[in-house]
């Protein structure tokens, strides 16, 4: 079974510039099978957007991902939510390590609020507590990774 991230990855490498395919060279990026476990086996991201005025806003955010899809819980009235609301796009990123041993992986989309009744069950079981008042949904439409040699 294809991965949907692999199949956006290979999209975004085939559109990039010469300066990303620099900076991400192929036998660095992770195999769609490699995203899905990476991306399935960590629980927190730095969201970016943009603020009405155009400054950007980045915040830490857990996440849950189903496919390309990925459910970012949230308070209403916060101000990624906000953001939203004028410019609908997200861009994450997850990494880990450090120097010679790191991952990265950097996912833009179009990202909109939803009703946490609008939200599949399983994916509103996976956040503990009752904080989450509205949930985020980022589509992703562009994805590059990059991991060192033995980074996995």
């Amino acid at each position: 079974m294809t991965e949907p991230l692999d199949v956006i990855q290979d999209r975004s490498f085939a559109k990039a510039t010469a300066a990303t395919t620099g900076s991400y060279p192929p036998e660095n990026r992770l195999s769609g099978a490699q995203l899905g476990a990476y991306l399935d086996g960590r629980a927190f991201a730095v969201v970016g957007s943009a603020r009405a005025d155009g400054r950007p806003h980045a915040a830490m955010s857990s996440y849950i991902r189903r496919g390309a899809t990925f459910w970012l819980p949230t308070v209403a009235g916060s101000v990624r939510e906000r953001n939203l609301r004028g410019a609908p796009w997200l861009t994450m990123v997850v990494s880990e390590g450090d120097r010679g041993a790191h991952i990265a992986v950097l996912i833009e989309g179009p990202a909109e609020v939803v009703a946490p009744d609008q939200v599949p069950a399983d994916v509103r079981a996976a956040v503990s507590g009752d904080w989450v008042s509205a949930w985020i949904r980022l589509t992703a439409e562009r994805l590059l990774s990059y991991a060192t040699e033995g980074a996995l």
